[in-house]
């Protein structure tokens, strides 16, 4: 369990948040707030704690801006996991635990396999990666288009502002499929769990 939920941590909150600290520490090199020669003199351990700290901090108060990059992203072809999946088995069609939540599916394969319950988890948090990724790069691409106005180089801060742009936008698509993917997989893994359907009937017959 604790090598999953430092997965989580590190694919949801650390790697968002080091392109937030890399973006952070460019603004305050570029605004002369900072020198990165007084860096030189910091112990190298304390230096890449303090960035794997802040990290992980910045990823953490920033998670909701990747909520809201995902609602004002528009979806280009909405896909539902539970009808892909029954598509794909018709024999769980009329099973009750597929109209379940997924995230209680997913406590029940946790008990059931911890197992087999770490790709489900390795996928939620490879999405939320992606999704939470998206406002960093989106903010970096118009720190860009200042850069074409007022840099000496317009025309690669442009070329960046482009790639930064609509790397943010498939970062959100992907991790909306990845997320999907993880939606999906639980319904197969709890396809096989014993008397599933028995905690979702209604007249809670068993």
């Amino acid at each position: 369990m604790t090598i999953a939920v430092g997965i989580f941590d590190l694919f949801a909150y650390s790697v968002p948040g080091s392109l937030y600290l890399t973006l952070l520490a460019y603004l305050a090199v570029r605004l002369g707030v900072v020198e990165p020669a007084a860096l030189t003199g910091v112990n190298s351990v304390v230096l890449v704690a303090g960035a794997v700290l802040l990290s992980y901090l910045l990823g953490y108060v920033a998670y909701p801006l990747g909520a809201v990059a995902e609602r004002v992203v528009p979806r280009r072809s909405p896909r539902d996991a539970r009808a892909e999946f029954l598509r794909r088995v018709p024999a769980a069609r009329g099973r009750e635990y597929v109209h379940a939540d997924t995230h209680l599916l997913l406590s029940g394969v946790q008990l059931h396999d911890l197992e087999a319950s770490s790709e489900v988890t390795r996928l939620r948090a490879s999405g939320l990666m992606l999704r939470n990724s998206a406002p960093p790069l989106a903010a970096a691409a118009v720190v860009a288009i200042v850069e074409a106005v007022a840099g000496r180089f317009p025309v690669l801060a442009v070329a960046c502002a482009v790639v930064l742009a609509v790397t943010s936008l498939v970062l959100v698509a992907q991790g909306r499929k990845l997320s999907r993917w993880a939606s999906m997989k639980t319904l197969e893994l709890c396809f096989w769990l014993p008397d599933v359907d028995s905690r979702f009937r209604a007249d809670g017959s068993a």
